[in-house]
């Protein structure tokens, strides 16, 4: 590389810079600038002009008070994100596009292809990673550091194993993984992966995972299960001892807006029915969220839990068919 090639990239990385410090800040003075960049305050007002060519409204006042500052303006060149703040940015809409926001999903999704556009390409590859091992049936809030996601989204796009520090009882242990997608629900992060060690697909939670690496060993993919629906299932009846399934007569989308995503799975069935699978540690609990909702419903599944209606109606129609006790005698003051 010749000597002129060489200072142009100079200036070319110094007038980014500039750009970058402007983003920042309302006002800069030029004294502050020349200072952060490491130039002459002439070398400033020449670095303003050529972000001023480019398209950037850069404005400067004069006096106590003064300095330079970015304005708004129509036709703004990329969008200067660091690292953290691209990864920030994309894990923020990703939780908006999951329904963590309500009725932002359409614009946080559109938001996101805008932001696709503008970066660079090397943050652009980085953001496309976590949005393509992504999926969602609520959005993510508890708070993950977005290193941890991003490490857990390249090992997902590379194909890469995993490897992290897992509670199992009251100690920890090293789990062992191949990742294949980050759900977000409506409460926390999932990562659903191969457990090398268990051989079976396992869920695990974002939030619980400490010393989190990806490996250089590389997997094949296997036949995978679909991610948002296995996590889901798991969170809502497959981590409590007791589960049970409801054919309930109401239209799947009216059942959905009165549970939660993290405490059923409702499936439509078709001429106004759906299908609710649960769980939990009392199946009477089960139950009785079901009678709360409102409509009519026949048990599934377990057997004995339609045995359990059966006895629990009887005890219900016995305590309405019972005379009211007389009040008691009161007697006058």
């Amino acid at each position: 590389m010749d000597a002129a090639s060489g200072d142009e990239r100079g200036t070319t990385e110094r007038v980014l810079t500039l750009l970058g410090l402007l983003q920042q800040r309302q006002v800069w003075s030029g004294p502050e600038l020349a200072a952060r960049l490491g130039v002459t305050s002439r070398t400033v007002r020449r670095d303003v002009e050529r972000l001023r060519t480019l398209g950037y409204p850069v404005y400067a006042g004069q006096g106590v008070g003064g300095g330079y500052r970015l304005g708004p303006g129509k036709e703004l060149p990329p969008l200067l994100l660091d690292d953290e703040e691209a990864i920030a940015t994309a894990v923020s809409l990703l939780a908006g596009a999951g329904g963590a926001v309500a009725g932002a999903g359409d614009a946080a999704l559109r938001a996101l292809s805008k932001l696709d556009q503008v970066l660079p390409t090397r943050l652009r590859h980085e953001v496309r990673a976590l949005v393509g091992s992504v999926e969602s049936f609520g959005g993510g809030r508890t708070q993950v550091g977005p290193e941890v996601l991003m490490t857990l989204a390249r090992a997902c796009r590379d194909e890469v194993e995993a490897g992290f520090d897992y509670p199992s009882g009251k100690e920890l242990r090293r789990r062992r993984v191949e990742p294949y997608r980050l759900v977000a629900s409506d409460r926390r992060w999932y990562l659903l992966a191969y457990d090398l060690d268990r051989d079976d697909w396992r869920s695990f939670r974002v939030d619980r995972m400490t010393e989190v690496a990806a490996r250089a060993w590389r997997f094949r993919p296997r036949a995978a299960p679909d991610a948002a629906t296995y996590v889901q299932e798991g969170v809502a009846s497959r981590v409590y001892p007791h589960r049970a399934r409801f054919l309930v007569h109401a239209p799947a989308d009216t059942v959905r807006a009165q549970i939660p995503a993290s405490a059923a799975v409702v499936r439509p069935c078709g001429g106004g029915l759906c299908e609710v699978l649960s769980g939990g540690a009392d199946l009477d609990d089960v139950l009785l969220h079901v009678l709360r909702l409102g409509h009519a419903f026949e048990v599934l599944d377990p057997p004995e839990l339609a045995e359990r209606c059966r006895v629990l109606a009887e005890r219900l129609l016995a305590a309405g068919a019972q005379d009211a006790p007389p009040p008691p005698d009161t007697e006058e003051p």
